[in-house]
C-alpha cells in the first residue's frame, strides 16, 4: 500500500469491471426500454426537449453511477496513498496517473453506457435488454477464448469489447499489453462500437417521435 506502482491502479480498475457490469445492467437496462413500454417517449421528445437532450440525460444517469465505482474510488486510492506515505513523492513521479485514471474511466464508462442505451432502445423489456447485454459481453469473450485456444494467439482479442477496453487501459497506464492486438486496433473497435450505438439510438429514438 505504501509502495504502489502504476500497475496497482491498473489492477484496481480491472477489479472494478464486475461492478461496472452489474451496475450497467441494473441501472441501464430499463433507461429507454421502460419509457418505450410506457409510451413515454412521445412526451419526452416533445419540444423543447430534443433527441440529443433525451439521450444525453439517460447517458448521464448511467455514467454518474459507473464513475462512482471507477474514477471516484481510483482517485480516492491515489489520495490514500499520499496520506499513508506522508508525502506526494509518488504523485510527483507518477503524475500521468491522474489523466490516465480519468481518460480510461471516461472511455470505459462512455463505451458501456452507449452500448447499453443502444440495446435498451431496441426493446420494451428491461429484462430482455439485460440478458442481451450479458449475452453480448460473455459470448464475445467466449468466442475469443475458443479462438485463442485453437490458434494459440491473442491477436483476435479485438472481437470483444471488454478485451478492447483492457488493451487500451494497459496502453494508457503504460503497463505491458496483455494481448498481441495493437492498441490502435482496439481503439478503432471501440470507436466503431460508439458509432454503431449512436446510429441505433438515432434510428430507434427518432422512430417514436410524434409526427404532426
Amino acid at each position: 500500500m505504501l509502495a504502489p506502482t502504476a500497475d496497482t491502479f491498473r489492477q484496481f480498475l480491472d477489479q472494478q469491471t464486475n461492478f461496472v457490469f452489474f451496475i450497467t445492467v441494473y441501472v441501464g437496462a430499463g433507461l429507454i426500454a421502460n419509457d418505450r413500454r410506457a409510451n413515454a417517449l412521445q412526451i419526452y421528445l416533445s419540444k423543447p426537449l430534443t433527441r440529443s437532450d433525451y439521450v444525453g440525460g439517460k447517458l448521464a444517469i448511467l455514467a454518474v453511477c459507473l464513475l462512482m465505482v471507477t474514477w471516484v474510488p481510483a482517485m480516492l486510492l491515489l489520495i490514500l496513498q499520499a496520506a499513508f506515505a506522508g508525502n506526494v513523492a509518488f504523485l510527483r513521479s507518477h503524475v500521468y496517473l491522474l489523466p490516465a485514471i480519468t481518460v480510461f474511466s471516461a472511455l470505459q464508462v462512455v463505451s458501456v453506457s452507449a452500448v447499453m442505451l443502444a440495446l435498451s432502445s431496441l426493446s420494451k423489456s428491461s429484462r430482455y435488454v439485460a440478458m442481451l447485454y450479458a449475452a453480448l459481453v460473455f459470448f464475445s469473450v467466449a468466442i475469443f477464448g475458443v479462438l485463442r485456444f485453437v490458434t494459440g494467439d491473442t491477436s483476435l482479442s479485438w472481437i470483444s469489447l471488454p478485451n478492447d477496453l483492457a488493451q487500451i487501459g494497459d496502453a494508457i497506464f503504460r503497463v505491458p499489453l496483455r494481448f498481441s492486438t495493437p492498441w490502435p486496433v482496439a481503439l478503432l473497435m471501440i470507436v466503431a462500437v460508439l458509432v454503431a450505438s449512436w446510429l441505433i439510438l438515432d434510428r430507434r429514438v427518432r422512430g417514436v417521435e410524434v409526427v404532426a
